[in-house]
């Protein structure tokens, strides 16, 4: 068997997320169909985190294993023939056995896009929060750096009864090694990299940024609702159009 990595990007808007589900058109389901019409094999590919519904990615990593012996090029070409034109298969590789797209992976990047102008044009409005009112966004920058380190994210976790009820001891303690806002343009730019994330996390973070940039909150009062690990402290979650997968390492 060869265990083969993935580099993935795709358009978010028209899915359900990464997780296949009954009844519902996934990315994981997708590329499942095209490698199974491909190699005849009933396969699962394992992606580097779930993505939800509206969420694009630049590089999503995901692995298989397969007995099929088509060389790793050709693979790319097979799938992006099978696969809608939203989803586009970057790059294949053959891995050792013990690769694991999720497991092995020791970092991830997002980037979240705020567009600031008045008018949004039809053609950005898929992948940009519109968001053309007053912001202090020296203040919003100021207050990025408020979530670098260790720390309990629960504030900023999505409120999930199901899976609260199915594991009353989660850990809601991540890494975060860089974050940071910038314009470029007429957006403004978050872009985070941490060794994991929560459910909505990042979006959470973006929707309570939001509000240091309005003028409801401080950068003190980030580091307040990150210690008070209570989501009702923290600010509503951001649109998921804007977010974006942009990296995964290894």
């Amino acid at each position: 068997m060869r265990n083969m990595k993935l580099v993935l990007a795709y358009d978010g808007t028209d899915f359900s997320g990464w997780q296949i589900q009954p009844g519902a058109e996934t990315i994981q389901a997708m590329l499942a169909l095209a490698i199974g019409r491909l190699t005849g094999e009933n396969v699962l590919p394992q992606g580097s985190g779930r993505t939800d519904a509206g969420v694009h990615a630049l590089a999503q990593v995901a692995s298989f294993t397969t007995a099929s012996p088509i060389p790793a090029e050709n693979l790319v070409r097979a799938l992006n023939g099978m696969l809608p034109p939203s989803i586009r298969v970057l790059s294949a590789a053959e891995m050792p056995p013990e690769f694991h797209a999720r497991k092995s992976a020791l970092a991830k990047t997002y980037h979240y896009r705020i567009f600031r102008a008045d008018i949004c044009p039809p053609f950005l409005a898929r992948y940009v929060w519109h968001y053309p009112y007053p912001l202090n966004e020296s203040a919003l920058c100021e207050a990025a750096g408020t979530v670098v380190g260790e720390h309990d994210f629960t504030s900023f976790a999505a409120v999930d009864p199901e899976r609260n009820a199915m594991n009353t001891q989660r850990n809601n303690v991540r890494t975060i090694l860089f974050s940071a806002w910038r314009r470029e343009g007429d957006e403004l730019i978050y872009t985070v990299r941490g060794r994991g994330f929560l459910h909505h996390m990042v979006r959470n973070l973006v929707g309570t940024f939001l509000l240091v940039g309005k003028g409801v909150l401080s950068a003190d009062d980030m580091v307040r609702i990150l210690h008070a690990q209570d989501r009702a402290r923290a600010g509503a979650t951001a649109p998921a159009r804007g977010l974006f997968l942009a990296n995964v390492e290894y």
